[in-house]
């Protein structure tokens, strides 16, 4: 994409990456991602907020020509992840002049990971301002959104924020600002739940530290911009709230039939229940939609069968990958199968062990469920929702 103007003085210089399906070699990307990098044109001196990655360094340089930023005074550091900052060398190299804006613990991380120099850096405390002459940069310190030193900056006059990884999406959009509201609220939903879900105590902090701030505009660093803030702030609070709804998402893999069985059966009873169910074959399913999934629902049972005495694979994964997106959910449960001897439910138990949930007794089955088991689904289902209903989710 090429240079784009936002407000007067401000533009976007960054770039997409549409054909990028998997970021950290971990985070699936069917919409691809966008490096979003600003640039702002003061009266006395210019500014660049963040960069690129290297792999699109190109299209940084060709569009910082094109809006004509010959000199760059400061580049300023949000995060040190390499998407925002893996270009801030070479643009040294390129603007010998610039200087390094951003906060201690920051500058630590971009000399561990990029060899930066002592002497490029300036330093910012929490709050502090930077003049540009008619513009004036305000940093706001927001540790652990999504890493220990990652900062907001703020655009005064113009009222603009720019939160880098916060409020964004992974999106490659065709048009720069927020249009397709559906769209981008999966995208963004999808990106909350698999980077800043973990940090929810410290959205909920940083959510409420701006309110102080008037902000028209919100330019995160993926994703596409926000002419409207109110929603992707609403949609973050929802999120980030302790609320939950009546939802039971249920991952589950099967080898031979036994497991499937039994959640088919748990499926239906929850569904005559009332309850809403989000089941996720492990061996098809996006790992993505499932962290989707998990933001908001109140139980979440693990189907598996058993691999020699442990959980199967796909199920210690998704037990992992729960844990380690710390969702706001209440209760747990584990169901499935095995062929002579099983030990799963200690081990994915000590797999959940970030969660604060209340576990159900497990249903494990030896081989074939018969109707005894049938039996005690069912009293799975009944306990589900009588939980459900003493936390007041259901009609």
């Amino acid at each position: 994409m090429a240079a784009r103007r936002i407000t007067d003085n401000v533009f976007f210089v960054g770039a997409m990456d549409w054909n990028r399906r998997l970021f950290d070699s971990l985070i699936p990307l069917p919409d691809g991602t966008s490096y979003n990098s600003y640039f702002i044109r003061g009266s006395e001196k210019n500014a660049l907020i963040d960069t690129v990655d290297p792999a699109k360094e190109e299209q940084l340089v060709a569009n910082l020509k094109e809006v004509s930023a010959e000199r760059i005074d400061y580049i300023v550091s949000n995060h040190t992840e390499q998407d925002h900052s893996g270009w801030i060398p070479r643009m040294l190299e390129l603007h010998p002049e610039a200087k390094v804006v951003t906060n201690a613990k920051c500058k630590e991380f971009l000399q561990d990971h990029l060899l930066i120099s002592e002497e490029k850096f300036i330093l910012i405390e929490d709050g502090e301002t930077l003049s540009l002459g008619d513009k004036t940069l305000q940093f706001i310190i927001a540790p652990w959104v999504h890493w220990p030193e990652t900062m907001f900056t703020y655009l005064i006059e113009d009222k603009i924020l720019f939160p880098c990884d916060f409020l964004g999406s992974h999106l490659a959009p065709s048009e720069l600002f927020v249009e397709d509201i559906a769209h981008f609220y999966e995208g963004a939903k999808r990106y909350y739940a698999e980077i800043m879900m973990p940090f929810r105590t410290n959205v909920q902090k940083h959510l409420k530290r701006l309110r102080d701030f008037e902000i028209d505009i919100i330019a995160p660093s993926h994703g596409p911009i926000h002419l409207n803030p109110q929603p992707i702030l609403a949609a973050y609070a929802e999120w980030s709230s302790d609320e939950v709804k009546n939802t039971v998402v249920l991952p589950f893999v099967s080898m031979h039939g036994s497991t499937e069985k039994m959640v088919e059966y748990l499926l239906e009873g929850l569904v005559e229940r009332r309850i809403e169910v989000k089941p996720f074959d492990l061996v098809k399913a996006d790992p993505g939609k499932l962290a989707m999934a998990i933001v908001d629902a109140a139980t979440i049972v693990i189907g598996t069968s058993t691999v020699l005495v442990g959980a199967h694979p796909k199920a210690i994964y998704a037990a992992a990958l729960v844990n380690a997106l710390r969702p706001k959910t209440r209760f747990a449960g584990i169901i499935g199968s095995y062929g002579w001897g099983t030990r799963m439910v200690d081990q994915l138990k000590g797999m959940l062990a970030n969660l604060k949930v209340e576990m159900f007794d497990p249903v494990v089955v030896k081989g074939y469920p018969k109707v005894a088991d049938l039996s005690a689904l069912d009293n799975l289902a009944d306990r589900i929702l009588e939980k459900h209903s003493e936390a007041g989710l259901t009609k």
